[in-house]
Parts: structure tokens; C-alpha cells; sequence
């Protein structure tokens, strides 16, 4: 949303003989009919202003990061497509057994920890791999195989549930830490922390100003910039809104708040259960080493999970030990989504649990919706153009917001916001409740609720360090605070 103040007609000083102030007093109320909430339009636009200016920066890099990621998936499909894609659709597929042999034949190196079978008439199989020298910790090795001929068609390390691939997981890691590991990730949730503040407060900030001064035609200069900048800002501000909720569900800190909030309301994400069910638990368990069969195999297993209902696509974990089961779950994110799960004996080939998305508590459903969303999955390409207009938007509303910036300082000190003291004119009935949301908010998304405290102590020593200034000065008027 706005990252700079609305035009004021007024200059100010710290007192008479003085330097010039950075700040000004306060635009004449711009509505025609004044209430008790006019007070707090200055202390929106002075929080507006500063969050704009020093938030931008990361808020620039998510934007250009992730309109990068939203174009990650097409290009993927381009990138890859030798190994994503058969040569010819054959008449019938060979058994899973057969083509995860064929992978272990040409990548005999770690263990089998997934097999994604082919979802699609001309779509590979994938045979994930981990232990793999040379494989980041955390990623698998995925082998590509034509599900006709048994024909290993490439490998490609692979990250996340999503399957993606270098080019991508390189863009994704890219937006989500820079590539810096855990602690680049705070820039993401600083950027995701400040981003609904910035744009809830653009909207009050809009819709407090008069008709007239909201319009783009036949203005020029700073005018003009502002125009455009709270029209783009308006329409975008739902997705903004979005976006920084959504993103905030995984963070470090803020999603660690976010998923014990769920846990303690009963709302967190279900698993399927993976232990053995029977007096035959743990028997016919053992598997030659590393291939991934065990007990009944991978075809009976996956034969069980069809059985309950387990559509493409799908993916195939082995028992983790003796005492576990096969988890055969569904992996579909976009919509509809197919989240079902199901766990099969490997003694028996028996269906020991299932686990349906449509059980799932409605927080967590709502969860994965918004998690899908965010990354451009629900909808698919739709969702990924929507993404990268909204991207586009933010670093346009980014620039307009520091061109404003740059218009309205020359000649003064940091743009001239407007002065302190601002919360001094808010009622209690709304000051006081107001508080109490922020401290709330704080505490749950602390990358916004510390540099606000930060802040706010500066701001009192900068206006207390002016005051007494000003009372020094001789002749001077009081600064204000």
C-alpha cells in the first residue's frame, strides 16, 4: 500500500532562529464531516510513512523474489520436460516393482524414501532417493522413469511436497532466506509482519481523504504519484492482506505462535497413523537394501490404496522400521485438492488406517487452502498470474511511494512527516482498546510487535531530545512532542 504521507500545505521548525524541522503540523482534517475517528488519521499516516520507508526494502525483495517463484512453475514444466515427460504413451503401464528396479539399477546409491507412480498418460514416474552423497540434507534425488518401457529418462534433486526442482527450490529458497539459511528467513517474516500494517493502513488512509483529492486525471507531480499510488494500492490491498497472513502460518516465530494456537484449539493438521496393525506386525517388514519393497511389495500396496479410493497422484512411503506401516497419500494441492491418506500392513497388504481431507479440522483445512494459494498452487496457472500482477503491483506501489518521498523532502529533513504527538489526539475509547490489539498482535508476530516497541522508544527520545533543545534555545518555541 502507501509507503508515504499525504500532501500538507505547512512547514514547520523546532522554534524561531532554529534549523529547519522534519516535521510539519498537521493537514487541515480532509472530510467534511469530522467524528471521533478523524484524530487518528495523523497517527495512521505517520506510522504509514515510517513503516513504508524502512520496510520497503524487504518488501521490494519478496515482491521481485516472488514473482519470480509464480513464473518458477511454467518454466519448470519447459526446463525439464525431458524429464518430466515420456517419449510415447505406451498401451499399458509396467508395475511400480518394475520401474523403481530399473531406477535402482542406474542409482543404486542411498535408500528408496518415496515413489510418486506416473499421474498422467505421459508423465514419469518418480523414485525419490535420500542418503544420496552430494544431495543437500533435507532434499531426495528424484529419478525419472518412463512408466512403459522401464527407461530412466534423469535424476534431479528435489525439494519439498511440491516436487520442485533445482530451478525452482533455487527461486524458492531465494524468497524465502535469500539463500542465507534460518536466519535469512527473518527478512521474509519481517517483510510478511509489516505488510498487512502498511496496507490496512494505506486503505484508512484512502478512504479518510476527500473524492477529489483521490483523482489520477489531469494532475501532475506528487499529485499525480499519490493518485496512482492509493488507486493500485486500493485494488491490491485484499491481496496484500492475504499474502501476509498466509505467509505469516509458516514462519519462524510467528507460525511457531500460529501452529500452537491451532494445536491448543484442537485444529492442528491430522496424520494418518503408520503403525502395524495384527499379530503379524513386524513380520515380512524386511526389504532388500534400500529398494523400498517390503513385505507385499509396493503393487499390492498401492493395489490396497486404490482400493480405498486413492486416485492419482499419489506417493508411496515405505515403513519407516519393522513395527510401521506403507503411508500411501494423495499429493494433489491444486483444486479440487486430494489430501487423502491411507496406511497398508506390508505383512498383509491390509488397509490399517485411513484418513480422509474432508475430516480434517476446519483451521487446518483452511491452512493448506491459504499455503496453496500463497505459492501459486490452488489454481494453477490463474493463481500464478495472479501472484505476479500482485507482485508487479507492490514494487510499483514501492517506487511511487519513495518518488512521493523524494518530492515532498526537498528542501527539508526525511520528507517532512507529520509531527509527533499525534496519539495525544485519539481518544481513549479508541486509543486504549487500540493498544491492547497491538500488544496482542505483538506478542503472536513478534518481528512486528519489536521493531514497533523499538520504534515508539526512539520516536520519545527523539521528541524529548528536541523539547529540551527547544527550551534552550532563546526565544524559542517548544518543540512539539
Amino acid at each position: 500500500m502507501s509507503t508515504a504521507p499525504s500532501p500538507s500545505p505547512h512547514l514547520g521548525s523546532a522554534g524561531s532562529g532554529g534549523p529547519p524541522s522534519d516535521e510539519v503540523s498537521p493537514p487541515a482534517a480532509p472530510s467534511a464531516r469530522p467524528g471521533r475517528w478523524a484524530p487518528l488519521r495523523p497517527l495512521v499516516l505517520r506510522l504509514h510513512f515510517y513503516a513504508g520507508v524502512f520496510v520497503a526494502p524487504f518488501l521490494l525483495v519478496a515482491a521481485v523474489t516472488g514473482f519470480l517463484y509464480a513464473g518458477a512453475f511454467q518454466a519448470e514444466k519447459l526446463v525439464y520436460a525431458h524429464e518430466l515427460s515420456v517419449t510415447e504413451v505406451g498401451d499399458a503401464k509396467l508395475p511400480v516393482s518394475r520401474q523403481v528396479a530399473a531406477a535402482r539399477k542406474a542409482h543404486p546409491e542411498g535408500t528408496v524414501s518415496a515413489v510418486r507412480p506416473s499421474p498422467e498418460a505421459d508423465a514419469t514416474t518418480r523414485v525419490l532417493l535420500s542418503g544420496v552423497e552430494g544431495v543437500d540434507a533435507g532434499h531426495t534425488l528424484a529419478v525419472f522413469v518412463d512408466p512403459y518401457t522401464a527407461e530412466v529418462r534423469g535424476a534431479l534433486e528435489q525439494y519439498g511436497s511440491t516436487g520442485a526442482l533445482p530451478l525452482r527450490t533455487w527461486i524458492d529458497e531465494f524468497h524465502r532466506d535469500l539463500h542465507l539459511g534460518e536466519n535469512g528467513r527473518l527478512y521474509s517474516e519481517f517483510a510478511a509482519s509489516w505488510l498487512w500494517v502498511i496496507a490496512g493502513g494505506g486503505l484508512v488512509l484512502w478512504f479518510s481523504r476527500r473524492r477529489a483529492l483521490r483523482t489520477v486525471r489531469g494532475t501532475r507531480g506528487r499529485r499525480r504519484t499519490l493518485g496512482l499510488h492509493g488507486t493500485v494500492g486500493v485494488w491490491a490491498a485484499a491481496g496484500f492482506l492475504f499474502l501476509s497472513a498466509t505467509g505469516l502460518t509458516w514462519s519462524t516465530y510467528a507460525g511457531a505462535n500460529v501452529d500452537e494456537l491451532r494445536t491448543s484449539l484442537g485444529q492442528a493438521t491430522p496424520s494418518v497413523s503408520t503403525v502395524a496393525g495384527g499379530e503379524h506386525a513386524g513380520h515380512g517388514a524386511s526389504a532388500t537394501t534400500g529398494s523400498g519393497e517390503h513385505g507385499v511389495g509396493l503393487d499390492k500396496v498401492l493395489a490396497a490404496a486404490r482400493a480405498e479410493g486413492l486416485t492419482d497422484p499419489v506417493e508411496i512411503v515405505p515403513p519407516a522400521d519393522e513395527k510401521s506401516a506403507y503411508v500411501v497419500r494423495q499429493v494433489q494441492r491444486s483444486w479440487p485438492e486430494k489430501q487423502d491418506s491411507v496406511a497398508v500392513d506390508p505383512a498383509t497388504g491390509e488397509v490399517t488406517d485411513v484418513l480422509r481431507f474432508t475430516d480434517y479440522p476446519l483451521l487446518a483445512k483452511l491452512t493448506r487452502w491459504g499455503i496453496d494459494l500463497h505459492t501459486g498452487i490452488l489454481f494453477g496457472l490463474v493463481n500464478q498470474i495472479a501472484l505476479m500482477l500482485l507482485s508487479l503491483a507492490l514494487v510499483l506501489l514501492i517506487l511511487w511511494g519513495y518518488r512521493m518521498w523524494w518530492q515532498r523532502g526537498r528542501g527539508s529533513a526525511f520528507g517532512r512527516p507529520v509531527p509527533r504527538g499525534a496519539w495525544q489526539q485519539v481518544p481513549p475509547v479508541i486509543l486504549v482498546p487500540g493498544v491492547a490489539v497491538i500488544a496482542v498482535f505483538g506478542y503472536f508476530v513478534p518481528l512486528l510487535g519489536i521493531p514497533l516497541a523499538a520504534f515508539v522508544v526512539v520516536d520519545v527520545v527523539l521528541g524529548e531530545i528536541a523539547h529540551r533543545r527547544g527550551r534552550r534555545t532563546p526565544g524559542g518555541a517548544p518543540a512539539v512532542k
